[in-house]
């Protein structure tokens, strides 16, 4: 790998980014379980803090209507930790039980512009047209349809 200047590859070697040759890529099972813990911890998160929150003020909390203010605020949480967790952690909560992380394919620093698009955009896409994430099984990067969008992957990392 050839870095236009040697203060990007010392940055990378004290960061402890994973060798290139060594890089493990989580497959599509992997990332299901990780996710499926990720949404039971949303879930936790509006039973705890909404529900409540939502009685307090007196809002209803059954509202089968896409603009409904639980829907609101549950779409809002959901975001919120997918974003934040992947700038500030490069994993969630299911990702860090499960030994993954999420990593730029050009060995860069995820920017703001590259979760945004890969947790918020990429995943409304991806969960429209389902095989977005299925391909995940088939491509040798592992890369849902999301990651394809920001050159991203999720790879295993040692504990």
């Amino acid at each position: 790998m050839e870095y236009e200047n040697q203060g990007e590859f010392a940055k990378s070697v004290t960061t402890h980014e994973p060798d290139p040759v060594s890089i493990r890529f989580a497959g599509f099972w992997m990332r299901f379980w990780a996710y499926l813990l990720d949404l039971i911890v949303i879930g936790s998160i509006e039973r705890l803090i909404i529900n409540p929150l939502f009685r307090i003020l007196e809002i209803p909390l059954v509202e089968f209507n896409m603009f409904a203010p639980i829907s609101i605020a549950s779409a809002i949480i959901f975001y919120l930790y997918f974003v934040l967790m992947t700038k500030y952690f490069h994993q969630t909560l299911g990702k860090m039980v499960f030994g993954l992380r999420v990593v730029d394919l050009k060995s860069e620093k995820l920017s703001w512009g590259t979760i945004l698009f890969r947790e918020w955009i990429g995943r409304f896409i991806s969960a429209t047209i389902v095989i977005g994430y299925i391909v995940v099984a088939f491509l040798p990067k592992k890369q849902g349809l999301h990651d394809l969008f920001t050159d991203t992957s999720v790879i295993h990392v040692e504990r």
